[in-house]
């Protein structure tokens, strides 16, 4: 071969080399791309990887439930081809501005996050823990709370909890009018014959999707946690309680989830919707077209605005019968639930609603805040024998006097009755964060600490937004948000969250009456509980 045919085969031999090296990195960049594409029953989506996890954000779980589907029960959404963009959170219920959620008008929003490990974990074995890659994991879906109003799935970031081992959901739902309406003309309306509930019926939509898919983004559907805070806790109750929620999820926990005194009757929370349609502007035209076309801001400018005021009803089919009936009767899925709350719930509620509002309260107007307080949350109780029973030389303050009995009557002593119904009948944990210098993440400081306040655990468990720049966890409180991501990961796993080197946490029975004091450096084991919260009284008033 001559120098010039030499040539040629060598530019030749170049040429193919190049190219068969062009292909192979061609091919390991197509890898790359898609290895955030996980295919789902409507179609792929494209996530986004971190350090740690990857995330799936903005997966539709429903059809946007807008002009007829308003009102209606959640219904399938439409199947699309390609993947789906899963960078970016979807749209948020529809809500008012307030500390504990962001202004929406979009009703497009029954939308789902998916946080996967995308690396090894952290798996232990004969009191061991080793990084091992992740295979079936167990599965924690997040129902957020805000009072049935407001909140969203997007201000909770589970890193901490997927790098324990585990795949988190979070979700949207509707949430006020939207959500918990009830109404004759939306009875008559559906083929069920009732009408409200209809963020629980999200809810349920969303975990019959995990119950689909989760499996393509390495959870275990056969595996799945339900877990929520405040109204998210009275979700998890629900659930419970709901024959359609059956086979959904295996274990359960309720984060001050017992407040809820009961659920009307579908007959009542229908007049009660009659009512309000009226304020709406449905005065005379009580009728399915007239409360469908009423503009997203009229229902949220007409809405209460106070926690209770909206909720679920016994209507039948979501809920046949009230919540605490059915956990009493034994008449609940059972599964494995911890039931818990914070040691100084209504704090925050003292401060938002009384002392914002009317500034620190001075002590001649304690004999009058406390029958305010007993008429507007409702108790059983009378006036006279609660401020004997907590006198206001014991607290020093009235807002803290209030204080004490919103937490004992409202959430302390329903959540013990609570986990006395349930071990009755499947294995039951009772906690109570007790961190007293916990970061308050939602208000300004009152003229009063705010202890262990309503909601100050969750920033133990997810990292979320500063909204009051507060302090960052201290290393002490580091140690104990370790301690919980433990706990709450473990029995995600087993159903019992006992072991890693933790703190034993014993059952909850009647008889020992022990609960998990979870508390800065390092949680213990306590009794005490109905002593500390005056239970024996609000047990005996009914409250």
């Amino acid at each position: 071969m001559g120098s010039a045919g030499a040539a040629g085969f060598g530019a030749i031999r170049k040429l193919a080399i190049g190219t068969v090296l062009a292909c192979a990195l061609l091919v390991a960049f197509a890898a790359t791309a898609v290895a955030g594409v996980v295919p789902t029953d409507r179609g792929p989506v494209r996530g986004v990887d971190a350090p740690a996890l990857s995330k799936y954000l903005g997966i539709p779980y429903a059809a946007p439930p807008v002009g007829e589907l308003r009102w209606r029960p959640p219904q399938p959404p439409a199947r699309w081809q390609g993947p789906r963009d899963a960078t970016q959170y979807g749209g948020h219920c529809p809500q008012s501005a307030s500390p504990f959620g962001v202004e929406s008008t979009t009703e497009d929003c029954l939308y789902l996050n998916v946080y996967t490990p995308n690396g090894k974990v952290a798996q232990e074995k004969n009191g061991k823990t080793k990084l091992k890659k992740a295979k079936r994991l167990p599965v924690l879906v997040w129902l957020h709370g805000g009072a049935l109003l407001v909140g969203e799935s997007d201000e909770y970031d589970p890193a901490r909890l997927v790098e324990r081992g585990a795949v988190v959901v979070t979700l949207n739902y509707r949430l006020g009018f939207l959500g918990f309406l009830a109404h004759p003309a939306l009875s008559a309306g559906s083929p069920h014959g009732s009408s409200g509930n209809y963020g629980l019926m999200d809810q349920q939509a969303a975990m019959r999707w995990v119950q689909r898919n989760i499996k393509k983004f390495g959870g275990d559907p056969d595996n799945v946690t339900i877990f929520g805070e405040s109204a998210g806790g009275l979700s998890v109750h629900a659930h419970l309680a709901s024959p359609r929620s059956a086979g959904l999820f295996d274990r359960a926990i309720a984060q001050s989830g017992a407040y809820n005194p009961g659920e009307p009757s579908l007959a009542d929370a229908e007049t009660k919707g009659l009512a309000l349609a009226h304020n709406m502007g449905c005065g005379d035209d009580q009728t399915e077209a007239c409360l469908r076309s009423l503009p997203v801001e009229t229902l949220l400018a007409t809405q209460p605005q106070l926690p209770g005021e909206l909720g679920p009803n016994v209507d039948g089919r979501v809920l046949t019968q009230p919540i605490n009936a059915a956990l009493e009767s034994g008449q609940f899925n059972r599964v494995p639930v911890v039931e818990g709350t914070t040691h100084d719930e209504f704090r925050l509620f003292a401060f938002t609603n009384i002392e914002s509002v009317f500034g620190p309260l001075p002590p001649a107007f304690y004999p009058l805040a406390v029958p305010l307080l007993v008429s507007t949350l409702g108790l059983d109780a009378n006036p006279a024998a609660v401020m004997a029973q907590y006198p206001l030389s014991e607290y020093g303050t009235v807002i803290l006097a209030l204080s004490a009995i919103g937490t004992d009557a409202v959430f302390a002593c329903p959540a013990r009755r609570t986990a006395q119904s349930l071990s009755q009948h499947t294995p039951t944990y009772q906690y109570e964060f007790n961190d007293q210098n916990a970061p308050q993440l939602f208000v300004p400081q009152g003229s009063f600490p705010y202890g262990a306040y309503h909601a100050s655990e969750v920033q133990y468990l997810f990292d979320v937004p500063d909204q009051q720049n507060a302090p960052d966890l201290n290393a002490a409180q580091q140690q104990l948000a370790s301690a919980m991501v433990g706990y709450w990961t473990r029995f995600a796993q087993a159903g019992d969250p006992n072991g890693g080197g933790l703190p034993q946490w014993p059952a909850y029975t009647s008889a020992s009456d022990l609960f998990m004091s979870l508390e800065p450096p390092t949680p213990v084991a306590k009794g005490g509980f109905a002593a500390d919260h005056k239970c024996a009284f609000w047990d005996s008033a009914g409250s």
